[in-house]
């Protein structure tokens, strides 16, 4: 896979998986642990949470593939 076309995929997989953490975040009561849970503290803690996930997630697929492709190259 060529750098340019591995840079894309990196940008991609982790805008969506981002999005699926901001998603899967939404199911978490934070009304339990803040004091205002509707304020913009509480948003932005959110979407510091959804991006830190998100690129951990995709840090950790990202690194896969990469093991994947050296992987197929030892054997071919």
């Amino acid at each position: 896979m060529s750098q340019g076309m591995y840079g894309f995929v990196s940008i991609i997989v982790s805008v969506a998986l981002i999005g699926v953490s901001w998603w899967a975040l939404q199911a978490f009561r934070f009304d339990l642990f803040l004091k205002n849970p509707q304020g913009p503290q509480a948003k932005l803690l959110q979407i510091i949470m959804s991006i830190f996930l998100g690129y951990q997630m995709a840090s950790f697929l990202m690194e896969y593939l990469g093991w994947s492709l050296i992987f197929g190259q030892i054997f071919s």
